[in-house]
């Protein structure tokens, strides 16, 4: 018998390989997608991508999307009440398991099994603990094509902004970033790969900087976003 399981999605690769790998795994059925957005841009968080391409990766997917809106200046215990509100309802509809595309932090996955205990659901972490280098080298194999869409750029140089993730993109990556940029130096959106029924074709276009409060210490931690659009 096969777990009923939402999986976390974030728009980037590590959520596609993940969703990958579980719909290879016999024991797990993913039913539904769930995703957190601003409420006042109706952007993804963190990856600063539009709503409509999050519905068009989405419909390519053929799963249905759950969405948690939240509002400016979320904190943690807003951000913990509205996904526990969204997991609720999803636990009713049956599901009994959550995934995600986590890889080695081990604070955020006690928080996240932390979190999924509080509504009753079982945690899933099919990439977790793997070689990230490896990781990223199966993600292109299998023929997904992923392009960066937030960088830290204390970090990365702006020409890192749009990139989309080749076969060369280990060797032009700083020694210190993570090639899956697991901690947080870089996010992305899958436009293409075997999770989906067809292509979605995006083309980078403006630039923007931003900065935040650092979540460690005082001052700012800015990151360079690129807008992504559909191409007609």
């Amino acid at each position: 018998m096969s777990h009923a399981t939402v999986l976390l999605w974030s728009g980037g690769k590590d959520s596609a390989l993940a969703l990958h790998r579980l719909r290879k795994n016999p024991a797990y059925e993913v039913r539904a997608l769930l995703t957190t957005l601003s409420e006042e841009h109706r952007r993804i968080t963190m990856h600063g991508v539009q709503e409509s391409l999050l519905d068009r990766q989405a419909e390519e997917i053929g799963l249905p999307l759950r969405k948690v809106y939240l509002p400016a200046g979320a904190s943690m215990s807003t951000y913990s009440e509205l996904m526990g509100e969204a997991l609720s309802g999803l636990k009713a509809e049956g599901i009994t398991h959550a995934a995600f595309g986590d890889i080695f932090l081990e604070d955020l996955k006690a928080y996240r099994e932390e979190q999924m205990k509080k509504v009753g659901m079982q945690t899933v972490f099919p990439l977790w603990k793997e070689n990230t280098t490896k990781l990223i080298k199966e993600f292109l194999e299998l023929g997904f094509k992923t392009a960066l869409v937030c960088i830290k750029a204390e970090l990365l140089d702006q020409q890192f902004a749009g990139k989309v993730i080749d076969s060369n993109f280990l060797n032009e990556l700083p020694a210190l970033v993570d090639p899956c940029g697991e901690n947080g130096e870089f996010h992305t959106f899958v436009f293409d790969g075997p999770v989906f029924k067809a292509p979605i074709p995006v083309e980078p276009g403006e630039q923007v900087y931003r900065t935040y409060p650092s979540p460690v210490g005082s001052g700012e931690v800015g990151f360079w976003f690129v807008e992504l659009t559909l191409m007609h």
